[in-house]
C-alpha cells in the first residue's frame, strides 16, 4: 500500500518514532569508516526513492532524512549493514515521503567492530514526484568512459555531467553502457593532432574485466570523477544496462576475443550483472532478483518504462526468421507482456519507453545482428517484437508514447511514419537518440526502413572522423520538459557545452 505523508506528518512521525537527531559523530580521528564514492539516489516516485553509498570496511549505514537542508527534525532510519559480500555497498528504500517535496538525506557509516567509531556524513538530495500537474524535467543519455576515454583532469573530467546538473532536472535516465568493462583505460592516448589525452588510471582498468572485483572497479572508476559525484548527489538516476556492463555486443552466442582468459560468457554476464546491481540505487524485485525492467511513475504526466534488452534476448545471429520464435527473442515474451500491461494501465499523459538500443538503426555484430533492425524490407527476426508492440499501442489504443535511447554515440531525432513503412499497422511516433555522455563519438548509422523512420535531426562526426575524444566537444545529452499546465513535451538535444542543437514540442493527444 502506498501511503503519502504530508510534510507535517512526515516530520512528526520521524521525531516521534525515532527522535530528533543530535548525536555526536564519535570516532577514532585517524581511522573512521568513509563514504568512498559519494552518494546516489534513484527510482524516485511520488512517495519514496532509493539511496546508496559505499564504505571501506564492514559497517552500518546510518541514514537521516529531512525536508530541509538544515536537517532540523530529521528522521533517523534503522541502520543496514555494508559487508564485503556487496563490496561494502549498501542501499535503502525511503518510503512514506511527501509528494513533490525536496528531500535531503545524510549518510554516514558506523564501524561494525567498534560501535563508537563513526565516519563523516555526506549529504544528498532529490525531489519526489508530484501528485499534481506541475512541470517535470529530466535528462537522458548513455555511454560513459568508452573507447579508452577516461577521466582527464586537463579536459575537466566528465564535463557533460556538470552541464546536465545545471539544468536541475528531476531525474536522469541512464540508457546504458554505464561502464565499458571490456575496454582498458591507458594512462595516455595520442590524439590525431599529436596532443596527448591523459587519463586517471587504476590497476583494475589496465585489462578487460573478468572477475567480480574487476567489474566493480569499472563502476568505481567512474565515481572518482568530481562532476559525476556532484551530479549524483543532486539528481536521482533511473538506470538500465546495455552490453558494455559485461562485454561488447554480448549474447549467449558471443565469441570472446583473445584478451579474455575466462571464456564462459554466462559467468561473465552474471558477474557483470551483480556489480551493476550493487553499484546503482535500483529498486530490487523480490519476485525476480536482478530484474532491470520496471515501470517508474513520476506523477500524473509521466510513466517511464525501463526496458532490459540483454537478460531475455536470444543469441545474436542472422535474425532473419520469417516467423516469431525463440531465435527472435530480444525483449522476450514475458517482458513484452509486462510492457503491454503497464502501457494499458497507465493513466499518465506521457508514456516514455526507455530502450537501451534504437529501433531502426542498424548495429552489426560478427554473428550477424546486434539490435532490432535487420535491414530494409518486411518484418523479420527480432523486428516481430517491435511490430507486435506498435500494433498493440495502436489497437489498445494507447496515446502519447515516446521512445528514448542511446547506444550509437551520436544525437538524432527519428519520426516514424506508417505511410513510409513496410510494416504499417501503427500510429506515428518519435524516437530520440542521445549520447555519448563521455566516450568516443561515432556515426551516423544506416537506417532500416521497415518501420518508416525519417531522420529529422542528426549530429555525428561522419564516416571519415570516427571515435572523436570528449575534448572534441561532440558529447550529447537529451533534455525533456513536460509543461504542467498544458502537458506539452519539449525535447531538446544538447552538447556538452549546453548548446541547444535541436528541439521539438509535442502536443499530447487527449483521451
Amino acid at each position: 500500500m502506498n501511503i503519502t505523508f504530508s510534510r507535517r506528518r512526515f516530520l512528526a512521525t520521524g521525531a516521534g518514532a525515532l527522535g530528533t537527531i543530535a548525536m555526536p559523530y564519535l570516532s577514532r580521528a585517524a581511522d573512521r569508516p568513509a563514504v568512498t564514492h559519494g552518494v546516489q539516489s534513484g527510482d524516485v516516485t511520488i512517495d519514496g526513492g532509493v539511496v546508496w553509498a559505499r564504505t571501506d570496511r564492514p559497517a552500518q549505514m546510518l541514514v537521516e532524512v529531512a525536508t530541509t537542508d538544515t536537517f532540523r527534525d530529521a528522521r533517523a532510519l534503522p541502520p543496514i549493514t555494508a559487508l564485503p559480500e556487496s563490496d561494502f555497498t549498501a542501499k535503502m528504500l525511503l518510503e512514506h515521503l511527501p509528494a513533490s517535496q525536496d528531500i535531503f538525506y545524510r549518510i554516514r557509516f558506523r564501524d561494525l567492530s567498534h560501535s563508537a567509531i563513526e565516519g563523516e556524513p555526506v549529504v544528498g538530495r532529490f525531489r519526489t514526484a508530484p501528485a499534481d500537474r506541475r512541470d517535470v524535467s529530466f535528462v537522458w543519455g548513455g555511454d560513459v568512459a568508452g573507447q579508452g576515454w577516461g577521466i582527464n583532469p586537463d579536459d575537466g573530467g566528465m564535463v557533460t555531467f556538470s552541464t546536465m546538473r545545471k539544468h536541475k532536472p528531476d531525474f536522469f535516465l541512464h540508457s546504458g553502457d554505464t561502464i565499458y568493462a571490456d575496454v582498458p583505460i591507458a594512462s595516455e592516448v595520442k590524439l590525431a593532432d599529436g596532443k596527448i589525452w591523459r587519463n586517471v588510471t587504476i590497476p583494475e582498468k589496465a585489462k578487460v574485466a573478468e572477475t567480480l572485483d574487476e567489474y566493480r572497479a569499472a563502476h568505481k572508476y567512474n565515481l572518482t570523477d568530481d562532476n559525476l559525484r556532484a551530479f549524483n548527489a543532486e539528481v536521482p538516476i533511473f538506470v538500465q544496462w546495455d552490453d558494455h556492463e559485461v562485454t561488447n555486443n554480448w549474447s549467449l552466442s558471443k565469441e570472446l576475443p583473445a584478451a579474455y582468459k575466462e571464456r564462459n560468457i554466462a559467468l561473465l554476464a552474471a558477474r557483470g550483472a551483480r556489480a551493476f546491481h550493487e553499484m546503482y540505487p535500483l529498486r530490487e524485485s523480490i519476485n525476480e532478483p536482478g530484474r532491470i525492467c520496471r515501470q517508474i511513475s513520476y506523477g500524473p504526466h509521466l510513466d517511464v518504462f525501463m526496458l532490459d534488452e540483454r537478460s531475455y534476448r536470444g543469441p545474436n545471429g542472422p535474425n532473419l526468421e520469417t516467423a516469431y520464435g525463440p531465435a527472435s527473442h530480444f525483449l522476450g515474451p514475458d517482458q513484452i507482456a509486462w510492457l503491454k500491461r503497464g502501457l494499458l494501465n497507465s493513466r499518465a499523459t506521457w508514456k516514455v519507453i526507455a530502450s537501451d538500443m534504437p529501433l531502426s538503426l542498424i548495429v552489426s555484430d560478427a554473428a550477424g545482428s546486434e539490435a532490432f533492425a535487420q535491414g530494409d524490407g518486411p518484418v523479420r527476426g527480432r523486428e516481430f517484437e517491435i511490430a507486435d508492440i506498435l500494433r498493440f499501442i495502436r489497437t489498445a489504443p494507447i496515446s502519447n508514447t515516446v521512445w528514448l535511447t542511446a547506444d550509437v554515440h551520436y544525437a538524432a531525432a527519428h519520426y516514424y511514419d506508417p505511410n513510409k513503412a513496410q510494416f504499417q499497422d501503427f500510429e506515428p511516433f518519435w524516437e530520440f537518440v542521445a549520447g555519448p555522455l563521455h566516450a568516443g563519438t561515432f556515426g551516423p548509422a544506416a537506417l532500416d526502413n521497415t518501420f518508416g523512420p525519417e531522420v529529422r535531426f542528426v549530429k555525428a562526426p561522419g564516416k571519415d572522423n570516427q571515435n572523436l575524444p570528449p575534448s572534441a566537444g561532440m558529447q550529447f545529452f537529451g533534455h525533456v520538459k513536460i509543461d504542467g499546465a498544458s502537458g506539452q513535451m519539449i525535447v531538446t538535444l544538447r552538447d556538452r557545452a549546453d548548446v541547444a542543437l535541436w528541439s521539438t514540442t509535442l502536443d499530447p493527444k487527449r483521451a
